[in-house]
């Protein structure tokens, strides 16, 4: 009986070694698939490689390991004019699943025209990828997707902090680039999100203490970027997207639902920054009539009540937008992220919502496709958890000026270009205030023909929305083709 249950304790002490070992992920590994996909109705053969790729200290100890998917085009032999693509998304805790799988790589998840989960989970091929353009590498920074800390001692505020951040990432992307002989190609990086945080101040690290020069940096639904706006400035910045969201769920008045969404947008955004911005700004100073006025004015573009926006004193909170828009018509709460999606609460009183809607439905349609994408087509297996969500908290925001380091980083490079993508109905990242951020990281304008923006009529991640991804990635690739420059043109300004 004793040896009996020697022998069973040291089959659980090696069966929870085995656990541990392949619970931790590994430093150095890649896995290699070939498939092909048709865009734009030709066949663009290519090179999947899923692996991890050491973060070094100052010592060259490895300290964590991040996760990447790298997407190669197998028909092109002159990797010297061939773009790269460095693909971040945001959080700043988010893996990179959310463009990787359903915006700019050769497959994408199963969901409806509308962005909807649809059951059973699974991907399909994307025939609007960027992939016949460019290469593509999808980066999951530390406790994102599979990425983890390896050096358990190692302080958090290594990782988790917008400078710190940005500090790792430069060195891990000068790494990956070196190893697949990338240097002489044109480069760019996109962001989602946060990540649009994280690529505004890649761009500047890489250029100014790695001497990697861009073509392009694409901010998808972006943040402030540490950008100057508190108070009435980001709050009558805001009134665009309530009169776009209002438009689509037909609450606003019947002569302005029977525009459409640009001609109403044409009427509110110059009123944004014309007459309810200096409306704002006078506070207290305003005077009684004045107020009535343009509480009326709000009123009739944005689907709220004139009573609210008077309780508020004109800077009505997104939260309340949230959960007031709909409440007396049906009870039913709208979509941060994208404010097309609707839910509902335990009451239906309150300030804010109990969830944002839009979110929740995202993760039911991702998380799964991922895991059987991982496993099965990837071939990459591990026991650890894809962290959609990763723990990074607690995330240092001091000191960011990211906004403002991407404009230094354009007035130093001739070359680099930038696009920003945003949806109407993105109440998280809205979409006048990315167009005030663009006004402000080229404040003198001479940057105007080096910056665009394009609008879609979806929410944040707009290319859910199956005519928004074809119009959206589109976009993309005739970005990086304008922002090519021919061999030998020199970066200088005439």
């Amino acid at each position: 009986m004793k040896k009996l249950y020697i022998s069973l304790v040291v089959m659980l002490a090696c069966t929870l070694a085995t656990a541990q070992t392949v619970r931790k992920i590994e430093v150095e590994s890649k896995v290699e698939t070939t498939s092909e996909v048709t865009i734009k109705g030709k066949r663009v053969p290519y090179k999947a490689t899923a692996g991890t790729q050491p973060v070094w200290d100052d010592k060259g100890e490895p300290i964590a390991s991040l996760f990447y998917t790298y997407y190669e085009r197998t028909d092109i032999t002159d990797k010297t004019t061939r773009p790269l693509v460095i693909s971040f998304n945001g959080g700043p805790g988010s893996a990179s699943i959310w463009m990787h799988l359903a915006y700019t790589g050769p497959v994408i998840l199963k969901i409806d025209d509308e962005g909807y989960p649809v059951q059973p989970h699974g991907v399909k091929s994307n025939p609007n990828s960027i992939l016949d353009v460019a290469d593509i590498v999808y980066v999951d920074p530390v406790n994102t997707g599979y990425s983890r800390i390896v050096k358990e001692d190692t302080p958090r505020s290594t990782f988790f902090g917008i400078n710190s951040d940005i500090k790792y990432l430069a060195d891990w992307v000068n790494t990956f680039v070196t190893r697949q002989n990338r240097w002489s190609s044109p480069k760019y990086l996109i962001g989602e999100s946060y990540g649009t945080t994280r690529v505004a101040g890649l761009v500047s690290q890489l250029q100014n203490s790695h001497w990697m020069y861009f073509n392009g940096v694409i901010l998808v639904s972006p943040t402030d970027m540490g950008i100057d706006r508190e108070g009435p400035v980001k709050m009558a910045n805001y009134w665009p997207y309530y009169a776009a969201t209002a438009w689509y769920h037909k609450a606003l008045p019947a002569e302005l639902q029977a525009k459409d969404l640009d001609e109403i947008l044409a009427i509110v955004e110059p009123m944004a920054v014309n007459e309810i911005l200096p409306a704002m700004v006078k506070g207290g100073n305003l005077s009684e009539s004045e107020r009535e006025a343009i509480a009326t004015k709000m009123a009739y573009y944005s689907g709220l009540k004139k009573e609210a926006i008077l309780n508020y004193n004109l800077m009505v909170p997104t939260s309340y937008f949230w959960k007031e828009l709909l409440r007396e018509r049906d009870g039913m709460t709208i979509g941060r992220l994208d404010s097309r999606y609707k839910g509902f609460d335990r009451m239906e009183g309150g300030e804010r919502y109990d969830f944002d809607p839009a979110l929740t439905s995202w993760n039911h349609a991702f998380a799964p496709a991922f895991n059987y994408y991982a496993k099965n087509v990837l071939k990459y297996n591990t026991d650890l958890t894809y962290n959609l969500f990763g723990p990074v908290n607690p995330w240092d925001r001091s000191n960011e000026t990211t906004g403002y380091d991407l404009g230094t980083a354009m007035r130093q490079n001739p070359y680099l270009h930038l696009m920003v993508q945003s949806g109407y109905f993105d109440g998280g990242t809205d979409y006048f205030n990315a167009k005030y951020s663009t006004w402000h990281i080229d404040p003198n304008g001479k940057m105007k023909d080096r910056i665009f923006f394009k609008g879609y009529r979806s929410g944040h991640m707009m290319y859910l929305r199956a005519e928004d991804l074809v119009t959206s990635n589109e976009d993309i690739r005739q970005f990086i083709q304008k922002s090519s420059v021919a061999p030998g043109q020199p970066a200088q300004y005439k």
